[in-house]
């Protein structure tokens, strides 16, 4: 499956196990096109591990997810300069999203780790 916007890095254990992470920064209008791939991932795993996951490795389950968001954004300010006083009076005149950043990594044990590659990295061979 071809993305877009996702660049996974692969970290691999001694055992075969590993985690996939990825990080994009899109701006406001191309965030449901984020998201949208990212859900494609997350519905493989789900479909392609239905009964193994997620939550810890480390309780039994082949596969684990975590997905963090931040916003960026920038606030415009009328400023006003006082003479004599040495001072400024900063008015806000409202914020705008600039950009959202979302990470996604997802850890697996080995079956998981080769299903993940061979569905989603196999082309960058």
């Amino acid at each position: 499956m071809e993305l877009l916007y996702l660049t996974f890095d692969f970290s691999e254990a001694d055992d075969g196990s590993g985690s996939f992470d990825a990080m994009a920064s899109v701006p406001p209008r191309a965030l449901p096109a984020l998201e949208a791939e990212i859900a494609r991932v997350l519905d493989w795993a789900y479909a392609t591990f239905p009964d193994a996951g997620p939550g810890p490795l480390e309780d039994g389950c082949l596969w684990d997810v975590d997905l963090q968001a931040t916003s960026e954004s920038s606030t415009q300010q009328r400023v006003r300069y006082y003479p004599g006083a040495h001072r400024f009076e900063r008015e806000s005149l409202g914020s705008q999203t600039l950009r959202h950043t979302l990470t996604l990594t997802l850890a697996g044990h080995a079956d998981f780790c080769a299903a993940f590659r061979e569905e989603f990295l196999a082309s960058d061979e």
